[in-house]
């Protein structure tokens, strides 16, 4: 069998004729990045052939292509180019702690009262601990003062683990770090198709517990504190990010009618995961809405309080899956929506993830003079998802690109950045970095997506859009936006405009109220039960509502310039 030398790692493997590269680095555990899980949609699994030939997949698997001048330099798509002979193959650093990553939320304002506590008996000198009324642990002398949880929340993209005094109720600190299962797919559906796929379940699951057992230990020595003292975790994420976590299949979650495993509202031992607490400490999975609207969004329901609000609220995670709650007067509708990857700068040419070198801010003035900002403040390499809103919807507003989605062929400005990359028309922004008219598809599924979530979850309320008193975006992603972005690229209607609030990580803010409010896990089961889901498959008029979302709206009236130029004074400070 040929041999395949993986470098800079060393490794060498030997595979059949015909197996992929990208097969050929998961078989010896190298990490090749790869959002689309080898569907060939995405770009992103580029590695370099430094000798020997490959050859071409004859499957029926997105056709996408490299730019020629990568193709003469060697580089190729690892999940097309197939092993024929020994080759040297060269793949990228995949760096999982260079990222932007929220962790915070809108803070909680319930009650202190955990479900693990501690008694102290003077007489005999020792400290029971107890998870509500069951004793889990007797310790020696008084370690009252020594009681701590984690609030977690596990995002498709990013993770956060939260150490929380349970005496106090004081955040102690949080860390961060990229979900280790990206590589596999950056989308929950790339992931549920590799779960399903050989030990791919359990892959997925060891490295994610792994990597919150990194964090935890890292948490833990930044504030001295012994793990065997860290009594519970609260792990919120959506759906399928909660399935992986326990090891429990996702696949029924990928198939209709999407019914989940799991749904959460319990507890068991973290030890049944391998989660390096104490080691009779328990891991709480808040309860799930259905298959798409997770625990993430429970947490978020929690947090904010949307069951007891007076008037209409509309809770939107602008993310992959779209999942929302429609409040009316204390009354709640949950709903999901495919939005796919684009906004998290997936199967976009130059996208990436919101690290270093990443347009996040971009700002056309009156003039058509404009302005960007990076991540870092380094020379742009690529767009973010907050970027490629700002980007669209910039050029949206400014009649470069129109309401079709097609680049206008006479723009009112800045005609001469309409250029053609690879024969395609694209919008040269900087330091070859460039929006292509693939790209505006991209965005317009994703937008559409979400915008018809919103307007069948209105419909479905008997709501109309100006009835809505106040728009809550919840999430990392949603708390980089500018409200006038989402308005210009019509993924929010423009009768949403003044209305809109940033809640951010909510999910993370949520878990530690479910950690810290026993009350609170007895309270969201109710609300869970009585919220009813809208499935988008079967609403009526839904695919007619997508296809009508799908389009931009009309440039926006002059006072969005007044705006722009607040938002170009503050980019600039």
């Amino acid at each position: 069998m040929p041999k395949v030398k993986f470098l800079p790692q060393n490794v060498i493997v030997e595979v059949p004729v015909g197996v992929t590269l990208l097969e050929a680095a998961r078989q010896t555990g190298i990490d090749v990045e790869s959002p689309c899980n080898g569907a060939g949609t995405c770009e992103k699994c580029k590695v370099r052939v430094l000798y020997g030939k490959t050859g071409e997949e004859q499957t029926s698997k997105g056709s996408c292509s490299l730019p020629k001048g990568d193709r003469l330099k060697g580089w190729v798509l690892a999940c097309h180019a197939t092993v024929t002979e020994d080759l040297g193959v060269e793949t990228p650093k995949v760096n999982h702690n260079e990222h932007q990553i929220l962790s915070t939320g809108q803070a909680h304002k319930r009650q202190l009262r955990p479900w693990i506590n501690k008694i102290y008996d003077s007489t005999l000198d020792f400290t029971r601990t107890y998870a509500g009324e069951r004793v889990i642990s007797e310790h020696q002398g008084d370690t009252t003062d020594r009681t701590y949880g984690l609030a977690v929340d596990i995002g498709t993209t990013t993770l956060v683990v939260a150490l929380v005094d349970l005496l106090t109720g004081r955040e102690l600190g949080a860390v961060s770090a990229i979900n280790p299962q990206t590589v596999f797919g950056h989308d929950v559906l790339s992931r549920i198709q590799f779960a399903g796929e050989g030990d791919g379940l359990k892959i997925l699951q060891e490295r994610l517990i792994a990597e919150l057992n990194r964090m935890t230990t890292e948490v833990a020595a930044r504030h001295e504190v012994h793990r065997d003292f860290i009594y519970e975790a609260v792990l919120s994420g959506n759906t399928t990010m909660l399935h992986l976590a326990v090891g429990a299949d996702p696949r029924s979650l990928g198939r209709y009618p999407y019914t989940p495993v799991i749904r959460g509202g319990n507890s068991f031992p973290a030890s049944q995961i391998g989660l390096r607490i104490a080691p009779e400490g328990e891991v709480y999975l808040p309860p799930i809405f259905d298959g798409f609207v997770g625990a993430d969004i429970t947490a978020g329901a929690l947090v904010t309080e949307l069951d007891s609000l007076d008037g209409i609220t509309l809770f939107v995670d602008v993310g992959t899956n779209g999942e929302m709650i429609l409040a009316v007067h204390g009354k709640l509708y949950a709903t999901s929506t495919a939005a796919g990857p684009a906004f998290e700068g997936m199967n976009i040419s130059c996208g990436m993830r919101a690290a270093e070198g990443a347009i996040e801010v971009f700002l056309i003035n009156d003039n058509g003079h404009m302005e960007s900002r990076t991540i870092g403040n380094a020379p742009a390499v690529g767009i973010c998802g907050s970027g490629l809103v700002d980007i669209v919807g910039e050029l949206v507003a400014r009649g470069i690109i129109e309401k079709t989605g097609r680049f206008s062929k006479k723009p009112r400005m800045l005609g001469e950045r309409l250029v053609k990359v690879e024969g395609s028309s694209a919008f040269a922004l900087e330091n070859d970095v460039y929006l292509t008219q693939k790209d505006v598809r991209q965005v317009q599924l994703a937008k559409g997506a979400i915008r018809a979530g919103i307007d069948t979850l209105l419909k479905f309320g008997e709501i109309a859009p100006e009835q809505v008193d106040r728009v809550l975006i919840a999430g990392s992603f949603g708390y980089h936006l500018r409200p006038q972005s989402l308005i210009n690229l019509g993924l929010l209607p423009a009768a949403f405009d003044g209305k809109i609030d940033f809640v951010g990580n909510t999910s993370k803010s949520g878990a530690q109220a479910f950690l810290l409010d026993r009350v609170a896990r007895e309270e969201i089961n109710t609300v869970v039960q009585n919220t009813p889901s809208v499935d988008l498959a079967h609403a009526p008029d839904f695919e007619k509502v997508f296809v009508d979302a799908l389009s931009f709206p009309e440039p926006p009236v002059p006072e969005v310039a007044d705006e722009t130029q607040q938002a170009i004074s503050t980019a600039r400070r």
